[in-house]
């Protein structure tokens, strides 16, 4: 043993032998190693699964956040349209929102989110970021109901904006249609006209658009044309409004009262009315 320690004459034979038994030590250790490759490979299957399931419930979410983003979004340009919108609002306002809208095709009426603990009062004009919604007919403490002005039952006086024709337009019950019934055969309207507030009877300050003239029909023989008129104002689609809290009301000169007392008496000569 001493001779082989220091000449190492047995190397060799111990050299095959090892090389005789390693197919065998792999073939005992290869069960081993596979269940190991294998519980690594399923614990590795299986964290991918929990963070795939992760990833997607966290896409998910992301994905709800963005769409209430892009909610906001359009709601804030809606916010920006309404306070910059095309005709300045000089009076003071109070924005609301819808709240209900009445289902009786008969009646366009809606309800709004703001009553008299905001200052709310009975009459008070209605717009949108395009034009003239209506008016409050009606308050509670912390709600309000509007009348649209294509409501059967309201009117708003008007005048033309290129020539200060004055007259009264009539809902008609359609959201898209106002009637125009006191006006002349040969007055000077035609269609593309723009219709805004003539600020008589001192409900509606002046100024603030209210339709387009879209059609003028004159019939000989008849006193009056038929004149139809186009809201500007989104009635069917507006969910923010503008309550107007107008300035201290001015006295009417001469000419005005007495236009005013004729569109009165118009209003009560009509039949339909």
């Amino acid at each position: 043993m001493m001779l082989d320690h220091r000449e190492h004459l047995t190397e060799p034979v111990r050299s095959s032998i090892q090389t005789a038994v390693h197919p065998v030590h792999y073939a005992v250790n290869l069960p081993f190693d596979l269940a190991g490759f294998a519980a690594e490979r399923l614990a590795r299957r299986s964290a991918l699964i929990e963070e795939n399931a992760r990833l997607r419930d966290q896409h998910l979410l992301y994905e709800a956040r963005l769409q209430r983003l892009d909610q906001l979004e359009r709601e804030n340009i809606r916010l920006q349209g309404l306070l910059g919108s095309s005709y300045e609002v000089e009076e003071s306002v109070l924005i609301a929102e819808l709240m209900r809208v009445d289902l009786d095709p008969y009646r366009h009426i809606i309800r709004v989110d703001k009553g008299t603990r905001s200052g709310v009062f009975t009459g008070q004009p209605v717009i949108d970021a395009d034009g003239v919604m209506g008016q409050v007919d009606s308050t509670s403490r912390s709600s309000s109901v509007v009348r649209l002005i294509t409501d059967p039952s309201h009117a708003i006086p008007v005048q033309v904006n290129r020539n200060g024709l004055r007259s009264i337009a009539f809902g008609s019950g359609n959201l898209r249609e106002l009637d125009l019934p006191h006006l002349p055969n040969n007055a000077d309207i035609q269609a593309g006209d723009l219709l805004v507030t003539s600020g008589l009877a001192g409900r509606f300050p002046r100024g603030y658009p209210v339709a387009e003239v879209t059609s003028v029909e004159r019939q000989p023989g008849e006193s009056f044309a038929r004149v139809t008129a186009r809201p500007l104002a989104q009635l069917d689609r507006s969910r923010e409004m503008l309550l107007v809290r107008p300035r201290e009301q001015r006295g009417f000169d001469d000419d005005e009262l007495e236009a005013l007392q004729e569109i009165e008496e118009l209003a009560r000569e009509d039949p339909l009315r």
